[in-house]
């Protein structure tokens, strides 16, 4: 089955995305890498001598979500912006069992079409339950780990899912107020919009995310830093800080704050180990 809903729908997508990437702010390459999923988008930006980072975005978004902090990044990291397969970007619409080791295979095939030896990766959401995966089962290939919202460490938040339910009854009204919610983000912003034309255009992921036990984050070797919203209506974000400091991670639990989390507080930490020569391409 597609993961879109309709064709016109797969096109309606693609068309904005395609209009996103037309405003990337710094000149980049586009890459179309074979891997074992299936052709995988990358776009390439920052010097190539830089230190690498792997940028994994959120569920139902795709590589665009970085534009605003690509500037930032490229001025001091070789950037290589994944564009998740499944999702509704512009790689396969694969989606392999997540309690396999596909997954990492397929990031171990992104980073060997560039020759990327080990690299950091900035994470979101669902990126960060892949890059958590990832460094679990190839931690040589991982140097640093920033992660925005990270699932698969704190239990799903089963209220919301039962609000949502409730809320999509009440029509676009109810829709919009779930989104804005669930995202904690003004009903009015443009990023709820968004998400409500992705919403109804694409079929996001069923079923949970398998939870990483604490022998797997025992494994964990590289520096972690993680940032999340205290009040995030979907992640116990409380729980997601507990058990990435038994780990060894720092974290940061942003008050007042849903599942976006504004700022840059990873670039510093990324930066820092950077500096300090803890990862290299």
């Amino acid at each position: 089955m597609t993961i879109y809903k309709s064709a016109a729908g797969a096109q309606l997508l693609r068309e904005r995305y395609l209009d996103a990437l037309r405003a990337w702010p710094v000149p980049h390459d586009e890459v179309r890498v074979p891997t074992p999923e299936g052709e995988t988008f990358v776009l390439a930006s920052g010097p190539a001598e830089a230190p690498p980072l792997v940028l994994l975005h959120g569920s139902g978004s795709n590589s665009a979500e970085w534009v605003p902090r690509i500037p930032s990044l490229a001025e001091r990291f070789r950037v290589y912006a994944v564009d998740i397969i499944g999702e509704p970007g512009m790689s396969a619409e694969t989606r392999p069992p997540l309690d396999s080791d596909r997954y990492a295979r397929w990031l171990e095939a992104v980073l060997d079409h560039f020759g990327v030896a080990g690299a950091a990766f900035l994470t979101s959401s669902l990126g960060g339950w892949l890059a958590l995966d990832f460094a679990i089962r190839r931690p040589g290939r991982v140097t640093a780990l920033a992660l925005r919202c990270p699932i698969g460490l704190g239990p799903m938040k089963k209220g919301f899912v039962v609000k949502a339910v409730l809320l999509a009854l009440l029509g676009e009204k109810g829709r919009r107020k779930s989104v804005a919610g669930t995202i904690g983000a003004p009903e009015t912003s443009p990023v709820v919009e968004h998400q409500l034309l992705v919403s109804a255009n694409y079929r996001y992921r069923t079923g949970p995310f398998p939870v990483f036990g604490d022998a797997a984050l025992g494994r964990l070797t590289m520096p972690v830093y993680a940032v999340a919203g205290a009040e995030d209506a979907m992640v116990d974000s409380a729980t997601t800080k507990r058990r990435l400091e038994a780990a060894g991670a720092a974290v940061d639990l942003v008050p007042g704050t849903g599942h976006l989390i504004p700022g840059e507080a990873d670039l510093e930490f990324l930066t820092r180990v950077a500096s300090n020569g803890d990862f290299t391409a």
